[in-house]
């Protein structure tokens, strides 16, 4: 601990005051809004990205900006499921002939 300080050039009050501080409100309603975004997410099959999930949010009554749904969502690694491109199979570039 005292070598970590050193390195960071902290006092070691300073470090335990850091710990012990009590959680923000901003941290509080993060953890709530965190909550409703995994349950959104979850109840679209994981398609919903930021800017629909912030849409059902508002909808819902819940108005938070897309801006701060889309930090907590990277924060806690929540993506949308993307669709695959289409991959066209057939070659219709030849010269055979059509078959009736």
């Amino acid at each position: 601990m005292q070598k970590m300080c050193e390195v960071l050039e902290l006092t070691g009050n300073g470090y335990y005051d850091w710990v012990n501080r009590p959680e923000s409100e901003k941290e509080k309603e993060d953890k709530k809004l965190l909550k409703e975004i995994k349950r959104v997410h979850k109840e679209s099959h994981e398609t919903y990205g930021v800017r629909r999930i912030t849409v059902q949010l508002n909808k819902e009554g819940i108005y938070y900006g897309k801006t701060r749904v889309g930090r907590l969502m990277r924060e806690n690694n929540i993506y949308c499921k993307t669709r695959k491109k289409y991959k066209a199979t057939t070659n219709s570039k030849h010269n055979y002939p059509l078959l009736k």
